[in-house]
């Protein structure tokens, strides 16, 4: 699918998505809870009915209702077919380590831009625990024969993906021995972690942990049921914030000004380049505005990268972001995608392995490949409405996260052309 872009003026406001991160933690909780759970406003995409998908496959009922799901979980069972993860990293990971208390044999395969993503260093550190599991090459498929969990004290390294933490989290109070989790090197992507540890807490899951986010202890313990709700995802919210700042007015509503989210650092980020940003309880205005260059740490909000790229792009002067060498193993090398799509649109573009040097100058529309990355199409959307003339391939790819991220542009009069 492709989406053509012409130079548009943005005006209007949109209400933010239901975050994809919480509500898969949502669905983990409430399967490793007895009795039923309900997931309050989730979000509808590829990733999360994949997470839903896998769960239904191991005895876990996800019944959709309007505006919500319920879930019955607490009742394992081995599947009778692979559980395919599709592209999605969390699922991937945190099925990893949740498969490790169901009975018998399961085997974990994913889609073909998750297949290069490491999964090795879960595997090893499950294997501590007293885990049956394996993988080869340190990638999907992985196979797990689960049933019992001895626990223990382990060790792993902190910048890899917060979600193998966040994984072991989920498991551990499943644990004879209980679990007792050390970092090795620094935790990155904390916000995500915090996002894990809030959900627990709201399944009554008791964690103890260092306020450097560098050991963690869960002792053995129950989940409880529970109605959970899903807040806006800022990740998501954070194209639309763009878009205001370089295009036009835009309000984006369903914002959790209190979020555990890492993303919410998008606004610090834009008023550091000189936006106009207005708070209005549980909504966000942004309007367009003489946009100065900045310098950003990125580690602790990487998914923020492309959407910062393009805002650089926009810029006066020169910006550089660090701390985005964990953006190479997303759905795509970000960093590469990102500097090919802005050469393409005439922008010059310094990349090393973990700094990207962006300078800002005049936008010529292109041809973009997407490279079917979700960040990448919805970013390079807010420079084909500031420069027209742009194509964006694989358009479709931002099913993945925000299925109705085309529609809403154009409810903002943003003049977009979709040719399926």
């Amino acid at each position: 699918m492709k989406a053509f872009i012409a130079k548009s003026k943005i005006k209007g406001k949109m209400s933010a998505p239901p975050s994809k991160s919480y509500t898969i933690r949502g669905l983990m909780c409430a399967a490793l809870a007895r009795g039923e759970s309900e997931i309050a406003h989730f979000l509808s995409s590829e990733d999360t009915e994949a997470a839903a998908n896998v769960l239904s496959k191991v005895g876990v009922r996800v019944r959709p209702a309007v505006g919500r799901w319920r879930v019955n979980g607490g009742n394992f069972h081995q599947p009778r077919e692979d559980l395919f993860c599709g592209d999605s990293a969390a699922t991937l990971r945190f099925m990893t380590a949740v498969c490790s208390i169901i009975p018998g044999k399961c085997r974990l395969t994913v889609g073909p831009s998750l297949a290069r993503r490491p999964v090795g260093p879960l595997v090893q550190v499950l294997r501590q625990l007293g885990v049956d599991c394996y993988s080869q090459g340190g990638v999907a498929p992985v196979v797990v024969n689960g049933g019992w969990l001895k626990g223990g004290v382990i060790e792993l390294p902190g910048d890899i993906s917060s979600q193998f933490i966040s994984a072991l989290l989920f498991m551990a109070p499943f644990a004879e021995e209980g679990v007792k989790i050390r970092l090795t090197t620094p935790l990155e992507s904390k916000p995500y972690v915090l996002m894990t540890l809030d959900c627990l807490k709201n399944f009554e899951v008791k964690v103890e942990y260092t306020l450097a986010l560098d050991e963690f202890e869960i002792t053995r313990q129950s989940y409880r049921s529970t109605r959970y709700e899903v807040e806006g995802d800022w990740s998501s919210a954070s194209y639309f914030l763009a878009l205001g700042a370089v295009a036009g007015d835009v309000a984006v509503e369903n914002l959790n000004l209190e979020s555990f989210q890492g993303d919410k650092m998008m606004l610090n980020f834009l008023r550091e380049m000189g936006a106009l940003v207005e708070i209005n309880h549980d909504s966000v205005v942004v309007r367009k505005s003489r946009l100065k260059a900045i310098k950003a740490d990125l580690t602790d909000g990487i998914d923020l990268l492309p959407t910062m790229a393009v805002l650089a792009a926009a810029a006066m002067g020169t910006s550089e972001f660090t701390g985005i060498a964990r953006a190479r193993l997303k759905e795509s090398d970000r960093v590469a995608a990102v500097g090919e799509g802005l050469q393409r649109m005439g922008v010059v573009v310094t990349e090393e392995k973990d700094k990207l040097v962006i300078v800002g100058s005049g936008l010529t529309g292109a041809v973009i490949d997407s490279h079917y990355d979700h960040r990448i199409a919805m970013a390079f959307s807010i420079l084909g409405i500031l420069a027209g003339g742009t194509t964006i391939n694989g358009a479709e790819c931002v099913n993945k996260t925000f299925p109705e991220f085309w529609a809403i542009l154009e409810s903002i009069e943003g003049k977009v052309m979709i040719d399926e």
